[in-house]
């Protein structure tokens, strides 16, 4: 299936956990067998078990795409290290640094928060070699929340204005449509983690729900 439900580390917000760059699952290092195996055939990607900074939020510490990865300076000079073996790194710094939060990315382009300085954009545009862009989604900074992107498609928070919708679609250059997961969490960014070809959801999403992230994710 294109689709499916489970929780991470006994959580439904299976997008804080999980990050995926590319063709690269990034999961934390204290997931049990059956998850990671759940994850393998699910995914079917390259796995990489992985922490940033001692931490299992990576959906909230890092995004990028197949040229490259922002991540939050609690990254150890390990983890760089790490992180640089699969593409080129950039740092978020001073304070504004949980960067899954804050940038939301495809292969074509990045949403980027307000709250990150006009040169962190710039650089995180160079680093990922694509368009970058400040923007808000549904009056919230942390974008990343709100949003899941593929290259397939955008799915949003259902707030999000029709202003926000037309500046992501022309950066992110695919539709966007809105959603919620997990019964009714109008966070989607934080309740689903997905590829170009499968998500996975936080269990509770309804048949509905699930039915709008495969048309939105192009996942059908």
């Amino acid at each position: 299936m294109a689709i499916s439900t489970g929780d991470i580390l006994g959580h439904t917000q299976v997008g804080v956990y999980l990050s995926v760059v590319d063709d690269v699952l990034f999961y934390p290092r204290s997931l049990d067998d059956a998850s990671i195996e759940m994850l393998t055939q699910s995914f079917e990607m390259e796995m990489q078990p992985f922490l940033v900074g001692g931490s299992s939020l990576l959906g909230s510490l890092l995004s990028g795409n197949s040229k490259g990865i922002a991540v939050a300076d609690i990254a150890t000079e390990e983890d760089l290290d790490e992180l640089t073996s699969f593409c080129d790194v950039v740092v978020l710094e001073s304070g504004v640094n949980a960067a899954g939060n804050l940038i939301e990315c495809n292969a074509y382009g990045a949403v980027v928060s307000p709250v990150v300085p006009s040169e962190g954009v710039e650089m995180i545009s160079e680093v990922l070699g694509v368009d970058a862009m400040h923007s808000k989604v549904a009056g919230h900074d942390t974008v990343g929340s709100m949003l899941v992107a593929n290259g397939n498609g955008v799915l949003a928070h259902p707030d999000i204005t029709r202003e926000e919708a037309e500046a992501i679609e022309s950066v992110m250059k695919v539709p966007v449509m809105v959603g919620t997961v997990t019964f009714g969490s109008p966070f989607v960014g934080a309740g689903c983690a997905s590829s170009d070809t499968h998500a996975l959801v936080g269990s509770g999403s309804t048949g509905p729900e699930l039915n709008r992230i495969e048309d939105a994710l192009g996942l059908i």
